[in-house]
C-alpha cells in the first residue's frame, strides 16, 4: 500500500483502520488501480475523515460513519467550497466516498445510504484537446532532441509513437512489461479496472519499439517494457517533463500533454471516418457517451474550417 497519502497520519478507531486497509488492498489487487489513482483515492478519504473528526468532535470509527447524516456530507462540501477547492476535485472526492461506503456496505461493515441523498457539484462538460495532425507528427519526430542518451532517445520516440499510434493512456503504456511488447499486429492492454482490450499495432509503432529494445541496456524478460535511466520502470513524471520541454520549444498550449496524444488518436480516427463504437473499443471506454465527446471536437474543427474558408463566413 502507498505511504504518504495521509491515511496513516490521523487518529481512527481500530475497526475503521482495518476496513481502510482491506479497502486499499481491494483497490490495489482487485481493482488494479494505477498508482496515482490509488494515491488520489487514499488522499480523498483521508481528508474526509480528518474533516469528520473535527466536525463531529470525536475519533472516527465505523459507528461514526454509520451515524453520518446528509447534513454531515453537505457540511464537508461546504467546507471545500469555502476553501476554494476546484469542483472537479470535489466531484472526484465524492466519487471516492461513495465507492468507500459501497465497499463498507458490501462487506457488511456499515450500511448508511445518507451519502446517496447528497448531490455532487455539477461539472461543465469538458472537451478533449487534441494536437492537430502536423503537431502530433512533429512531437514524435522531435522528442528525441531532449535527451543526450541514444537509448533514451529511442525510448521516448517509441513511447510517444505508441501513445499516438494505439491511443493508450500513459499508465497503460508504462505498466507494460517487456514480454508484452507487440510481436505481431496487435497488443493486449489492461485498462481501467483491469478490463482488457485488444488494440491493433501499426508497423511504424512496432518498428519504433523494436529500435528501442535493440538499444536498451536492460534486457530482463520479466522487467518493464519502458525503463528509466536508472534501470527501474519509467515514471510518468519523467515523460511529462520531457513533454513540457518539447511543448515550450514548439510553443504548444499547456493542453499538449502525453495524454493529448491519446485524444489526438481518437480525434484523427473520427475525422478520417472511423466508427464511433470501434473507437470506443480501441480507447477502452466503458460508456459510449465518453467517446462521443470527440464528436464535439470534430464538429468544432469543421466550424473553424468553415469560418476560415467559406465565402459566406467571410461575408462575401
Amino acid at each position: 500500500m502507498a505511504d504518504g497519502d495521509g491515511l496513516d497520519a490521523f487518529a481512527a478507531l481500530d475497526d475503521l483502520r482495518g476496513a481502510i486497509a482491506d479497502w486499499r488492498d481491494w483497490l490495489a489487487f482487485e481493482r488494479r488501480c494505477a498508482p496515482h489513482t490509488f494515491a488520489a483515492y487514499s488522499g480523498d478519504l483521508a481528508r474526509f475523515l480528518v474533516f469528520i473528526a473535527d466536525h463531529r468532535g470525536e475519533t472516527p470509527g465505523l459507528a461514526v460513519l454509520a451515524d453520518l447524516a446528509p447534513a454531515d456530507f453537505r457540511a464537508y462540501l461546504a467546507r471545500r467550497a469555502r476553501d476554494g477547492v476546484a469542483r472537479s476535485s470535489t466531484a472526484r472526492a465524492m466519487s471516492t466516498l461513495r465507492g468507500f461506503f459501497r465497499y463498507l456496505d458490501r462487506t457488511g461493515r456499515v450500511h448508511n445510504p445518507a451519502i446517496k441523498a447528497v448531490k455532487t457539484p455539477r461539472l461543465p462538460v469538458t472537451v478533449p484537446r487534441p494536437l492537430d495532425r502536423d503537431d502530433a507528427r512533429t512531437v514524435i519526430d522531435r522528442i528525441a532532441e531532449f535527451s543526450a542518451t541514444p537509448w533514451i532517445q529511442r525510448r521516448d520516440v517509441a513511447l510517444f509513437t505508441l501513445l499516438y499510434g494505439c491511443g493508450l493512456r500513459i499508465d497503460e503504456a508504462l505498466r507494460l512489461d517487456r514480454h508484452e511488447a507487440p510481436a505481431d499486429a496487435s497488443i493486449v492492454i489492461a485498462g481501467k479496472g483491469g478490463k482488457q482490450r485488444i488494440v491493433p499495432v501499426l508497423p511504424v509503432v512496432a518498428r519504433a519499439i523494436g529500435d528501442y529494445l535493440d538499444a536498451c541496456p536492460y534486457e530482463r524478460d520479466d522487467g518493464p517494457l519502458f525503463y528509466g535511466a536508472r534501470g527501474r520502470r519509467l515514471n510518468a513524471g519523467v515523460v511529462q517533463r520531457q513533454m513540457r520541454k518539447l511543448r515550450d520549444d514548439m510553443a504548444l498550449p499547456p493542453s499538449a500533454t502525453p495524454h493529448a496524444l491519446r485524444h489526438s488518436f481518437a480525434t484523427h480516427l473520427l475525422g478520417a471516418g472511423g466508427d464511433l463504437r470501434a473507437i470506443q473499443e480501441l480507447l477502452g471506454h466503458a460508456s459510449l457517451s465518453t467517446t462521443q465527446r470527440y464528436t464535439k471536437v470534430d464538429a468544432d474543427r469543421l466550424v473553424r474550417v468553415y469560418d476560415d474558408a467559406h465565402p459566406r463566413a467571410r461575408g462575401s
